[in-house]
């Protein structure tokens, strides 16, 4: 990710997530956002722009297939700053350690800070310290 997250930022891309599969048919998958949203053409200049640079640097130790993608509607949250700009959305959490009885937690994200994330679920809230959050997912209803 070092080789790659300020590449992406200079291009004004967010790299959410990366991918890695080594062995036979290796596989390097970024995941990535922009405050525009992500479009094929997005995807198309990233997969060529990291290409050069991958050929450069060859830091896969077997043949590998790039991939590039958003990181779609169900993105999952790892930052401070995701938490913050996702305020008021519907989120799927699993905590490392219990909080309040539970490890999972499915509901809105109501605060974020530095302290942690709250999620109301029922009317209740939780706080999870963010070094406590295993996975986090926005989790959209989906109407038909």
């Amino acid at each position: 990710m070092e080789l790659l997250e300020p590449e992406l930022r200079a291009m004004g891309y967010e790299l959410v997530e990366l991918e890695v599969r080594t062995g036979g048919n290796g596989l390097l998958r970024l995941y990535i956002d922009s405050e525009d949203g992500i479009t094929l053409d997005d995807c198309e200049r990233v997969s060529h722009q990291v290409s050069g640079l991958l050929d450069v640097e060859d830091p896969m130790p077997c043949p590998y297939n790039l991939e590039v993608s958003s990181p779609g509607i169900n993105r999952p949250l790892r930052t401070l700053e995701h938490f913050q700009r996702f305020l008021g959305e519907p989120v799927k959490m699993e905590a490392l350690t219990p909080v309040d009885g539970r490890r999972r937690f499915k509901g809105t994200l109501k605060r974020a800070g530095e302290e942690g994330v709250v999620v109301e679920i029922d009317g209740l809230e939780y706080e999870v310290a963010l070094d406590n959050i295993e996975k986090a997912r926005l989790s959209p209803k989906i109407e038909i």
